[in-house]
Protein backbone atom coordinates (compact mmCIF):
# COMPACT_ATOMS: atom_id res chain seq x y z
CA UNK A 1 0.00 0.00 0.00
CA UNK A 2 0.97 3.45 -0.53
CA UNK A 3 0.08 6.49 1.43
CA UNK A 4 0.60 10.58 0.10
CA UNK A 5 1.94 12.83 3.03
CA UNK A 6 1.77 15.92 1.15
CA UNK A 7 3.20 19.75 2.44
CA UNK A 8 0.71 21.16 4.81
CA UNK A 9 0.61 25.21 3.96
CA UNK A 10 -0.73 27.48 6.09
CA UNK A 11 -1.74 29.93 4.15
CA UNK A 12 -2.67 32.50 6.74
CA UNK A 13 -1.47 32.55 10.17
CA UNK A 14 -2.27 34.15 13.30
CA UNK A 15 -1.54 33.42 17.08
CA UNK A 16 -4.62 34.24 18.84
CA UNK A 17 -3.47 33.75 22.70
CA UNK A 18 -1.97 31.04 24.82
CA UNK A 19 -3.49 28.51 27.39
CA UNK A 20 -2.54 28.06 31.05
CA UNK A 21 -0.34 25.50 30.04
CA UNK A 22 1.70 27.72 27.43
CA UNK A 23 0.27 25.87 24.25
CA UNK A 24 -0.24 28.82 21.84
CA UNK A 25 -3.71 29.52 20.31
CA UNK A 26 -4.06 29.97 16.52
CA UNK A 27 -6.08 30.87 13.87
CA UNK A 28 -4.75 29.57 9.87
CA UNK A 29 -5.92 28.47 6.62
CA UNK A 30 -4.16 25.13 6.36
CA UNK A 31 -4.31 23.65 2.61
CA UNK A 32 -1.48 20.84 1.18
CA UNK A 33 1.04 21.11 -1.94
CA UNK A 34 1.12 17.96 -3.85
CA UNK A 35 5.08 17.75 -2.80
CA UNK A 36 4.96 14.70 -0.44
CA UNK A 37 6.58 11.68 1.36
CA UNK A 38 5.28 8.24 0.83
CA UNK A 39 4.68 5.71 3.28
CA UNK A 40 4.95 2.27 1.60
CA UNK A 41 2.77 -0.36 3.95
CA UNK A 42 2.83 -4.13 4.04
CA UNK A 43 1.74 -6.78 6.36
CA UNK A 44 4.56 -7.96 8.78
CA UNK A 45 5.11 -10.14 12.06
CA UNK A 46 6.44 -7.40 13.82
CA UNK A 47 6.86 -3.19 13.21
CA UNK A 48 9.40 -2.07 11.35
CA UNK A 49 10.83 1.02 9.61
CA UNK A 50 13.36 2.10 6.77
CA UNK A 51 13.67 5.44 6.06
CA UNK A 52 14.55 6.64 2.62
CA UNK A 53 14.72 9.74 0.11
CA UNK A 54 16.38 12.33 -0.17
CA UNK A 55 15.97 13.64 3.49
CA UNK A 56 16.40 10.17 5.46
CA UNK A 57 19.51 11.96 6.33
CA UNK A 58 18.35 15.00 8.35
CA UNK A 59 15.96 12.33 10.62
CA UNK A 60 19.12 11.69 12.25
CA UNK A 61 19.52 9.15 15.55
CA UNK A 62 15.50 9.51 15.70
CA UNK A 63 14.58 8.20 12.37
CA UNK A 64 14.15 5.13 14.17
CA UNK A 65 11.32 6.91 16.79
CA UNK A 66 9.93 9.15 15.01
CA UNK A 67 6.06 9.90 14.52
CA UNK A 68 5.73 7.19 12.04
CA UNK A 69 6.53 4.91 14.61
CA UNK A 70 4.89 6.39 17.63
CA UNK A 71 1.82 6.94 15.23
CA UNK A 72 1.73 2.66 14.01
CA UNK A 73 1.93 1.68 18.44
CA UNK A 74 -0.68 4.35 19.43
CA UNK A 75 -2.89 3.30 16.88
CA UNK A 76 -2.63 -0.31 17.51
CA UNK A 77 -2.83 0.21 21.26
CA UNK A 78 -6.29 2.00 20.84
CA UNK A 79 -7.62 -0.84 18.69
CA UNK A 80 -6.36 -3.35 20.47
CA UNK A 81 -4.48 -5.44 17.68
CA UNK A 82 -0.78 -5.92 17.63
CA UNK A 83 1.43 -3.64 15.76
CA UNK A 84 2.71 -5.28 13.15
CA UNK A 85 3.47 -3.59 9.98
CA UNK A 86 7.02 -3.29 7.49
CA UNK A 87 6.80 0.23 6.78
CA UNK A 88 9.16 2.41 4.30
CA UNK A 89 9.52 6.29 5.06
CA UNK A 90 10.62 7.59 1.71
CA UNK A 91 11.37 11.28 2.81
CA UNK A 92 11.22 14.04 -0.26
CA UNK A 93 10.02 16.64 2.30
CA UNK A 94 12.77 18.89 4.45
CA UNK A 95 12.65 18.70 8.05
CA UNK A 96 11.76 20.96 10.71
CA UNK A 97 10.59 23.61 7.66
CA UNK A 98 7.23 24.75 8.43
CA UNK A 99 5.27 22.41 6.37
CA UNK A 100 4.20 19.70 8.65
CA UNK A 101 6.14 16.86 7.11
CA UNK A 102 6.59 14.80 10.71
CA UNK A 103 3.04 15.27 10.96
CA UNK A 104 1.51 14.58 7.71
CA UNK A 105 3.77 11.38 7.86
CA UNK A 106 2.08 10.73 11.40
CA UNK A 107 -1.64 11.30 9.64
CA UNK A 108 -0.80 9.27 6.41
CA UNK A 109 0.47 6.07 9.29
CA UNK A 110 -3.13 6.29 10.92
CA UNK A 111 -4.29 6.30 7.57
CA UNK A 112 -3.16 3.57 5.74
CA UNK A 113 -2.65 1.19 8.90
CA UNK A 114 -6.22 1.52 9.74
CA UNK A 115 -6.60 0.13 6.54
CA UNK A 116 -3.98 -2.00 6.22
CA UNK A 117 -4.99 -3.86 9.83
CA UNK A 118 -8.83 -3.48 8.86
CA UNK A 119 -9.48 -1.46 11.54
CA UNK A 120 -13.24 0.68 12.32
CA UNK A 121 -11.41 3.41 14.74
CA UNK A 122 -14.44 5.90 15.26
CA UNK A 123 -13.22 9.41 13.46
CA UNK A 124 -13.30 11.01 17.02
CA UNK A 125 -11.00 8.89 18.73
CA UNK A 126 -8.68 9.07 15.56
CA UNK A 127 -8.54 13.04 15.91
CA UNK A 128 -8.04 12.27 19.35
CA UNK A 129 -5.05 10.45 19.16
CA UNK A 130 -3.79 12.44 16.04
CA UNK A 131 -3.83 15.70 18.61
CA UNK A 132 -2.26 13.72 20.85
CA UNK A 133 0.95 13.30 18.27
CA UNK A 134 1.16 17.36 17.63
CA UNK A 135 -1.11 20.19 16.74
CA UNK A 136 -0.85 20.01 13.06
CA UNK A 137 -1.60 15.86 12.94
CA UNK A 138 -5.32 16.37 12.87
CA UNK A 139 -5.85 19.03 9.75
CA UNK A 140 -3.23 16.14 8.04
CA UNK A 141 -5.62 13.40 9.01
CA UNK A 142 -8.55 15.05 7.83
CA UNK A 143 -6.82 15.80 4.49
CA UNK A 144 -9.00 18.56 3.25
CA UNK A 145 -8.28 22.49 3.18
CA UNK A 146 -9.59 23.73 6.51
CA UNK A 147 -9.40 27.02 9.03
CA UNK A 148 -7.70 25.65 12.30
CA UNK A 149 -8.42 26.70 15.43
CA UNK A 150 -7.50 25.99 19.31
CA UNK A 151 -4.01 24.64 19.49
CA UNK A 152 -4.76 22.71 15.82
CA UNK A 153 -7.80 20.17 16.94
CA UNK A 154 -10.54 22.53 15.70
CA UNK A 155 -10.90 21.93 12.38
CA UNK A 156 -14.00 24.27 9.91
CA UNK A 157 -13.95 23.21 6.50
CA UNK A 158 -12.48 25.88 3.94
CA UNK A 159 -15.00 24.69 0.94
CA UNK A 160 -13.23 24.29 -2.41
CA UNK A 161 -9.78 26.03 -3.22
CA UNK A 162 -9.40 27.54 -6.58
CA UNK A 163 -6.87 25.99 -9.46
CA UNK A 164 -3.30 27.50 -8.20
CA UNK A 165 0.43 26.74 -8.86
CA UNK A 166 3.01 27.08 -6.05
CA UNK A 167 6.49 27.20 -5.31
CA UNK A 168 7.91 25.99 -2.42
CA UNK A 169 11.50 27.21 -1.07
CA UNK A 170 13.48 26.85 1.82
CA UNK A 171 16.57 28.22 2.33
CA UNK A 172 18.46 24.92 3.68
CA UNK A 173 18.11 25.81 7.36
CA UNK A 174 15.79 23.89 9.58
CA UNK A 175 14.41 26.06 12.60
CA UNK A 176 13.13 24.88 16.26
CA UNK A 177 8.96 26.15 16.43
CA UNK A 178 9.76 26.20 19.91
CA UNK A 179 12.65 29.11 19.61
CA UNK A 180 10.05 30.92 16.83
CA UNK A 181 7.58 31.63 19.40
CA UNK A 182 10.15 32.26 22.00
CA UNK A 183 10.88 35.21 20.03
CA UNK A 184 7.67 36.26 19.23
CA UNK A 185 6.36 39.36 20.94
CA UNK A 186 3.67 42.09 21.07
CA UNK A 187 -0.33 41.28 21.83
CA UNK A 188 -2.01 38.68 19.89
CA UNK A 189 -4.07 38.62 16.87
CA UNK A 190 -7.97 38.87 16.81
CA UNK A 191 -9.56 35.57 15.17
CA UNK A 192 -10.56 36.47 11.33
CA UNK A 193 -13.51 38.15 10.57
CA UNK A 194 -14.18 36.45 7.68
CA UNK A 195 -13.93 32.80 6.80
CA UNK A 196 -16.06 32.15 3.50
CA UNK A 197 -17.30 28.49 2.69
CA UNK A 198 -15.19 28.73 -0.44
CA UNK A 199 -13.91 31.10 -3.46
CA UNK A 200 -14.95 32.41 -6.28
CA UNK A 201 -11.49 32.12 -7.61
CA UNK A 202 -7.57 32.83 -7.08
CA UNK A 203 -8.39 36.22 -7.06
CA UNK A 204 -10.96 35.79 -4.33
CA UNK A 205 -8.56 34.03 -2.59
CA UNK A 206 -5.93 36.25 -2.18
CA UNK A 207 -7.95 39.28 -1.35
CA UNK A 208 -8.78 36.79 1.83
CA UNK A 209 -5.05 36.40 1.96
CA UNK A 210 -3.50 39.75 1.82
CA UNK A 211 -5.70 40.94 4.85
CA UNK A 212 -4.46 38.41 7.11
CA UNK A 213 -0.22 37.70 7.45
CA UNK A 214 1.79 35.18 9.32
CA UNK A 215 2.45 36.40 12.55
CA UNK A 216 5.52 34.14 12.92
CA UNK A 217 7.40 35.38 9.80
CA UNK A 218 9.24 38.37 11.87
CA UNK A 219 10.36 36.30 14.73
CA UNK A 220 11.25 33.27 12.61
CA UNK A 221 13.27 35.56 10.23
CA UNK A 222 15.02 37.37 13.89
CA UNK A 223 15.90 33.20 14.23
CA UNK A 224 17.02 32.96 10.41
CA UNK A 225 17.41 35.88 8.27
CA UNK A 226 17.84 34.33 4.95
CA UNK A 227 14.22 33.75 5.12
CA UNK A 228 13.94 37.61 4.28
CA UNK A 229 16.19 36.58 1.26
CA UNK A 230 14.02 33.81 -0.19
CA UNK A 231 10.35 35.23 0.43
CA UNK A 232 12.04 38.59 -1.60
CA UNK A 233 13.18 36.32 -4.48
CA UNK A 234 9.80 34.67 -4.18
CA UNK A 235 8.55 38.06 -4.34
CA UNK A 236 10.51 39.04 -7.31
CA UNK A 237 9.52 35.92 -9.69
CA UNK A 238 7.83 36.62 -12.51
CA UNK A 239 4.30 35.95 -12.19
CA UNK A 240 4.42 35.60 -8.60
CA UNK A 241 0.65 36.34 -7.07
CA UNK A 242 1.87 36.47 -3.36
CA UNK A 243 4.81 35.24 -0.93
CA UNK A 244 4.57 34.37 2.73
CA UNK A 245 6.26 31.94 5.31
CA UNK A 246 4.58 28.37 5.88
CA UNK A 247 4.64 27.73 9.84
CA UNK A 248 6.92 28.80 11.46
CA UNK A 249 9.51 28.48 8.64
CA UNK A 250 11.71 28.26 7.33
CA UNK A 251 9.69 27.26 4.10
CA UNK A 252 8.41 29.65 1.78
CA UNK A 253 5.61 29.67 -0.91
CA UNK A 254 5.13 31.95 -3.65
CA UNK A 255 1.42 31.42 -5.33
CA UNK A 256 1.25 31.40 -9.05
CA UNK A 257 -2.02 31.79 -11.52
CA UNK A 258 -0.73 27.98 -12.61
CA UNK A 259 1.58 25.25 -12.73
CA UNK A 260 3.51 26.64 -15.60
CA UNK A 261 3.77 29.48 -14.05
CA UNK A 262 5.04 28.05 -11.00
CA UNK A 263 7.30 25.86 -13.40
CA UNK A 264 9.15 28.52 -14.82
CA UNK A 265 9.70 30.52 -11.80
CA UNK A 266 11.13 27.47 -9.75
CA UNK A 267 13.71 26.70 -12.89
CA UNK A 268 14.42 30.32 -12.39
CA UNK A 269 15.61 30.33 -8.76
CA UNK A 270 17.09 26.71 -8.84
CA UNK A 271 19.33 28.35 -11.40
CA UNK A 272 20.26 31.57 -9.22
CA UNK A 273 20.00 29.65 -5.71
CA UNK A 274 21.25 26.12 -6.56
CA UNK A 275 21.72 25.71 -2.37
CA UNK A 276 18.11 25.97 -2.16
CA UNK A 277 15.43 23.50 -1.80
CA UNK A 278 13.12 24.82 -4.45
CA UNK A 279 10.41 22.55 -6.11
CA UNK A 280 7.14 23.47 -8.41
CA UNK A 281 3.59 22.28 -6.80
CA UNK A 282 -0.13 22.51 -7.16
CA UNK A 283 -2.34 24.25 -4.59
CA UNK A 284 -4.61 20.82 -3.17
CA UNK A 285 -7.45 20.82 -0.75
CA UNK A 286 -8.02 17.46 -0.73
CA UNK A 287 -5.22 15.24 -0.21
CA UNK A 288 -7.12 12.00 -2.10
CA UNK A 289 -6.41 13.46 -5.27
CA UNK A 290 -2.88 13.28 -4.98
CA UNK A 291 -1.60 10.14 -6.58
CA UNK A 292 1.80 8.76 -4.45
CA UNK A 293 4.79 8.62 -5.89
CA UNK A 294 7.21 5.71 -4.98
Amino acid sequence: MRVAAPAKINLYLRVTGRRSDGYHLLDSLAAFADVHDTLLLAPADELDLAVEGPFAGELGEDAGENLVLCAARRLAETAGVPARARITLVKRLPVASGIGGGSSDAAAALGGLSRLWGLDVAASDLADLALGLGADVPVCLAGRAAFMGGIGERLEAAGPLPAAGMVLVNPRVAIPTPEVFKRRSGPFSPLAADRPGGFRDLADLLRLLESLGNDLAEPAIGVAPVIAEALDTLGAAPGCRLARLSGSGATCFGIFDDRAAAERAAAGIRAARAGWWTVPATLVDDVSRIEPLL
